[in-house]
Formats: structure tokens, sequence, C-alpha cells
């Protein structure tokens, strides 16, 4: 998969102006950024919550004048203290894509928002991936929007006051990443966005309002992908936008040559309790909050259970929530969805690569079998991954909750007798490879915040 070269993105012309909330902290902090970062890390010793403060009482940026950071890695100016927010499985492996390059040159100070609040969806990853265990866990998870919402931009004010630090970095689209990005632009901290630009133009969809917010405030804005580009430029911002690639398909080709060998299968369905063999199965994941809704749930069981056979069975990863919402409307399966719980990195995108089609809500998921070239029906009206499906070769497909048009699909994309030779193919062909997505968002974080 090509992905373009990482790079400033100017403005076509004299870029309009953006209001002066969505523009980063005033001149003078800029300036203060650019030449006096604060000296002290903060990472030492134990950290805590502060109680409510008043933003307009605490410290410049910068610290005291001509202070900077000890350590300085060679070609850097000065280190640069990044407070990332995380709070849900894509995120984490975000964060485990961008960790070893952004510690290696900068400090972080790593805040779990716990909005997957399930051991399950997050517990696994911070070991299988070498993720650091977080620095703040604030503990949100659970509750309506608002209530998520609300648990955590109180969590964080008070924390991003104490912490003060250079840049907060939040990844896409979720109830963390909006908080994140309010609870840091309220108190005047610059804001970088990874993912920024992405848009379903599906108002309906809360990570929808979730992205543009976020867009909207941030001063650096981390775009995937040249259509996420665009997107922003269309919506009137184009300072601080930077064309940097996907992180998650770096850790993906780091991953996928550990997944290749259909070997793998038989020691993953030992421990789920099933026999897999390539080709035999399809594999789905449903997590989306409209998705839980009683008659959405009837719409893609009718699916899953269309797409099913006593000879291919669905491996559903059924996130908690969603589980508990089908239990509450007393919505089942058939007997040929084997339901599980929420698998780790390796263990899902091998599910992936092996299975005979992936069927999916879930935008980290569309990107993941489209890179490993596996047809994919996405169960959504919409996706922010415009570019994902339409360079797909038609392998992805959006069939919302149409059980005639998914069946038709799947028959397409799997013909009959072909589902073995074509994971067994994939797998032996698959040669990903790292495009340098962390190293480049890095690069663009250490530099000032671009206002006016």
């Amino acid at each position: 998969m090509a992905v373009p070269r990482p790079g400033l993105v100017p403005g076509p012309g004299a870029p309009r102006r953006r209001p002066e909330h969505a523009r980063g902290p005033d001149p003078a902090r800029a300036r203060s950024l650019s030449g006096h970062r604060r000296a002290s890390s903060g990472l030492a010793g134990p950290r805590q919550i502060v109680g409510r403060v008043d933003p307009s009482s605490l410290p410049p940026l910068g610290g005291q004048p001509g202070a900077r950071r000890q350590g300085r890695p060679p070609g850097y100016a000065c280190r640069v203290k990044v407070l990332s927010v995380v709070g849900t499985r894509p995120q984490l492996i975000k964060a485990a894509a961008l960790q070893p390059a952004l510690r290696a040159r900068h400090d972080e100070v790593f805040v779990d928002t716990g909005q997957h609040w399930d051991e399950s969806m997050a517990g696994s990853f911070f070991a299988e991936l070498g993720l650091a265990r977080p620095d703040h866990s604030l503990g949100a998870g659970g509750g309506s929007h608002g209530e998520q919402t609300a648990a955590m931009l109180v969590g964080l004010e008070p924390l991003l006051a104490a912490e003060r630090p250079d840049v907060v970095l939040v990844y896409g689209d979720t109830n963390s990443t909006l908080a994140g990005a309010l609870a840091a632009a309220k108190l005047g901290l610059p804001v970088a966005h990874v993912e920024a630009g992405l848009r379903s133009f599906d108002r309906r969809m809360p990570e929808e309002l979730n992205r543009v917010v976020a867009d909207h405030l941030a001063a650096w804005l981390l775009a995937p992908t040249p259509a996420a580009v665009h997107n922003l430029r269309a919506e009137g911002i184009t300072r601080g936008v930077a064309m940097v690639g996907d992180l998650m398909f770096d850790l993906a080709a780091r991953v996928s040559a550990d997944v290749r060998d259909p070997a793998v299968l038989a020691g993953i369905g030992r421990r789920l309790g099933v026999v897999l063999a390539p080709g035999d199965y399809l594999f789905a994941t449903i997590h989306r909050q409209e998705n839980r809704d009683p008659a959405a749930m009837a719409a893609w069981t009718g699916i899953l259970d269309a797409a099913g056979a006593p000879g291919r069975p669905v491996i559903l990863a059924l996130h908690p929530g969603t589980r508990l919402a089908m239990e509450r409307a007393g919505v089942g399966c058939g007997p040929d969805i084997r339901i599980i719980e929420p698998q780790g990195y390796r263990t899902s995108l091998a599910l992936q690569l092996h299975a005979a089609a992936v069927l999916t809500d879930s935008g980290g998921i569309q990107r993941e079998s489209a890179w490993l070239g596996v047809p994919c029906l996405v169960l959504r009206a919409s996706t922010e991954w415009t570019e994902v499906v339409d360079g797909s070769d038609g392998r992805s497909v959006v069939v919302g909750l149409d059980v005639p048009a998914a069946t038709a699909a799947l028959a397409r994309l799997v013909p009959p007798g072909e589902a073995t030779r074509q994971a067994r193919d994939r797998a032996s062909s698959l040669a990903l490879r790292p495009t340098g997505v962390a190293d480049a968002i890095v690069a663009v974080v250490e530099q000032p915040p671009v206002t006016g």
C-alpha cells in the first residue's frame, strides 16, 4: 500500500481565518513554546490530581525564561512534554505504534480515561504490544455519552492544570478524544489530533461530532489521508495540517509477519474451543452505539445468520456493551454464530487474515482487512474511511444493515469453493512494510503550534 510522504500542507492562497478558540494559544504563548520549554518533565515521582483551578492563575506554558528540558536528543531543539489521552482499544493500538518514537525523543505523560472499562477490551494490549502502563487512570468508563464525557472532563481539567504539558495529544473520534481536546483548549493548552480530517458526513454518528470538534480545537492536525486534508480545507482549516499517514498501518505491518502462517489458527482455535482453518469461517465484530438499537441488532444478527453455515461459522468478537444490549433486548444469534470475547491485537489480525471474509462496523478493522486483502462488509450506513473503500478493488463494501445487499456482496466476494484458496493465497503473498508514520508525527508536534 502506497502511503504519501508526510509533510505540512499549505493552503491554496490566503487561508480563511478560524475562530479564535480554534486557532490555538495566543502569540505570546506560542513564542514561549518555541523558545522556552519547561525545564522539568514532571515524569519523576508520584503524581496526584489537584483540585479545580482558575486557568488564568496558571504560569505560562514555557516556565522560567531560558529554561529547556535536559537530555536534548541530537538534531532536536529541545525535549517536549506530551500528554497523551487514550481510552479505547483502537486508541491503545495507535498509542502502541507511536509511543516508541515519541518517548525516544520527548517526555510523555500517558493518561487512560477508562472509556473501555472492561479488562477484555483493553487490558491485554499493554503486555502484548509493549505499551507503557498509564501514568494516570481516570476510570470514566460506562454510562451515556454525556455521563462519560462529563466524568472525563472533571478528571482531565485538574490533571492538565497540574502537568502543564507542551502538547495534549488525542487520537481518533471517541468521547476520550472530545474530552481531551476540550479540556486542553479551555486551559489554553495546544492540541494535536491524530487522524484529523476524517469525515463520514453523517452527523447522527457521535464519532462524527467528536472528530469535527477536535479538529476545530487542534493546533496540529495530523491527517492520515489526502481526502482528510481536503476535508479540512473545505472547512477552512489550512494552518497546522500535516499529511502523515496512518499509524495503524505501521503497526499492522510490524505484526503481520507473526500471523501469516496458517498454523497460528490451531492455537487460537484450541483456546476458543472451535476448529479453525483458512477460509472456513467468517470473522465479525460489532461495537458501535447505533448498532445497539433493538431494530439494528435484529438486522445485523440477521446478516450474520444468513452469512453463517454449518461448515462456515461466523466468529463474532462481541463488545461487552453490545452483548449487554442484546441481553436486555432479548436478541440472540443463530446456531452458526460463535460469540467470543474481544481478542488481543495479534489474534484479531490473524482471525481477519485467514477468514473467508470480515463483517464489521469498526473503522480500524475496515482498514486492517483492506491492508490484508480480506473481503470486508461494512455494517454501517456510511464510513469516514472512504479511501479504504474506494481503493479496495471492490473488496470492501458498505452494505449497512441490508440483509439482501450483504448476502449478495458476500456471494460475489467469496464465490463457492474459492474461500480456502483465496485465504491461503492472501497469507502467502502478504508483505506489508512500515512507512515511518510515528516519526512523521513526532517531527510535527515538536514544532511550535501554528497560530494566526
